[in-house]
């Protein structure tokens, strides 16, 4: 595993596959619990917190060693998750804001004072590191995902073992040299590539890591939960996040915002667009716009410049996510584009009048696709959108302000967006879910006071 500031020698690899040509890219480390429990043990007895400056220029060197690697760190990233290469520079530039804001927050770290009413002390709050901190982190985005775990972290004063996806563990390994080379001590990062049946119980139940941050699917999320009894969670469970359209839309912003939030990242992603929920008055044009789109898009192999879609992680990923399709098709879902499967690839597609119950809308479905459902009126669309048992975040088309509040209000999900869709994402604001899509808000500082606990002294103040 990477430990002590380097990449240490295991006894068996696990291999690395490119999902769109197949072929081995690499190789890393099976690390066993024994070993693991060695790192974690070592971890403790050395770490002493960084300095808020020091934390700080750690961050912002790592920020600035990042955009000088950007052009090898996408073409890795796309070699290990598939990703097009246009998706993974702006990969690289979201890491690279997080990581500034981590660096601008850690030297923000403010408690407070309280004058106690009707006696003559005063109480003093301050921010301390919750303590060792372990983050599990999925496939998809494999550098952010990473970067948004380990510069709250570095910014409240933890050290944190990661264990990223065994599918795309290539890239955590070289954010890790990188965070190195930026002067991070090697005692306050450990990266652990081992299977995740037999790591990631190890990792969150150990009995030496104070809090445990997740982010995958809410079936590993609850046995992260059942391991980690007793410690302080944080989890990301993943989203089946609705576009709503209304009447009065804006429709060519409607379509763009469908399209990128449906066939980005070939729709691997928690906050994507999974459900376009439209009013029945301008549903036929809303999908026309989309077949276009659609079209435009080129779907092939991901570190072409020209390509807009690449593969899936896996084919056993591609192959559920056309299964949902065809099962949606069988139930009444009309096809209007898209949707034919070469191994990992699933071309963008774009499906009218899905049934409110097909399992293609009512799961978390993973891959390029626009399932499009009909509604009559607002409380319709509130009551469709919170049909599933996923609460992440929203996005509303419409210019009529009334009607936006009314939905704000009245859907259950951790963040509403006007005239945006619900992949709107800022390193500033808080991000998370409510329900089966996790507990606790990510976005950098909202993670820090995850990872800070708060000290209370109290002091004679006459």
């Amino acid at each position: 595993m990477f430990s002590d500031g380097a990449l240490q020698p295991a006894a068996e690899q696990s291999p690395v596959r490119n999902p769109w040509t197949g072929e081995t890219v690499g190789s890393v480390p099976a690390d066993t619990p024994q070993e693991l429990d060695r790192a974690i043990r070592r971890i403790r007895p050395a770490w002493r917190p960084l300095s808020p400056r020091r934390r700080a220029e750690v961050l912002h060197r790592a920020a600035a060693l990042l955009g000088e690697r950007a052009a090898e760190t996408s073409r890795l990233i796309t070699s290990e998750s598939g990703v097009c290469v246009t998706e993974t520079r702006k990969e690289i530039e979201r890491a690279r804001a997080n990581l500034v804001v981590a660096a601008e927050e850690a030297e923000r770290l403010r408690g407070e004072s309280i004058p106690i009413p009707g006696q003559d002390r005063l109480a003093v709050t301050v921010l301390e590191p919750v303590g060792v901190v372990a983050a599990l982190t999925p496939f998809n985005r494999p550098l952010n995902q990473v970067v948004v775990k380990v510069a709250p972290a570095i910014a409240a004063g933890c050290p944190i073992v990661v264990k990223p996806s065994e599918k795309t563990p290539l890239t955590a390994l070289a954010f890790a040299a990188l965070l190195m080379e930026a002067g991070l001590p090697p005692e306050q990062l450990v990266v652990t590539t081992g299977s995740p049946g037999r790591i990631g119980p190890a990792l969150a139940g150990h009995p030496e890591v104070d809090m445990v941050t997740f982010t995958g699917s809410v079936p590993t999320g609850r046995a992260v939960s059942e391991a980690a009894v007793g410690k302080k969670l944080l989890l990301e469970l993943g989203g089946n996040d609705p576009l709503i359209v209304l009447p009065d839309a804006d429709l060519e912003l409607a379509v763009r915002l469908a399209a990128e939030g449906a066939f980005a990242t070939a729709g691997q992603s928690c906050r994507g667009v999974k459900r376009v929920i439209a009013a029945v008055e301008i549903a036929d044009e809303l999908v026309a716009g989309l077949v276009e789109a659609a079209h435009r898009k080129r779907a092939g192999d991901p570190l072409e410049p020209a390509t807009d879609v690449g593969p899936l992680i896996s084919p056993e990923a591609a192959a559920e996510v056309e299964r949902r399709i065809l099962d949606a098709v069988a139930a009444g879902a009309k096809p209007m584009c898209g949707g034919e499967r070469h191994e990992s690839l699933i071309t963008p597609a774009v499906l009218d009048h899905v049934p409110r119950d097909a399992e293609l809308v009512m799961e978390e479905t993973f891959g390029p696709v626009a399932p499009v459902i009909r509604v009559a009126g607002v409380d319709d669309a509130i009551s469709v959108a919170n049909g599933t048992r996923y609460g992440l975040q929203a996005g509303v088309v419409t210019s009529d302000t009334a009607a936006f509040m009314r939905i704000a209000a009245g859907l259950k999900v951790g963040a509403v967006n006007l005239n945006a869709g619900p992949h709107f994402d800022s390193p500033h604001i808080p991000f998370g879910g409510v329900k089966d899509s996790g507990v606790g808000r990510e976005g950098i500082r909202y993670s820090i006071r995850e990872m800070s606990v708060t000290k209370t002294i109290t002091l004679p103040f006459p």
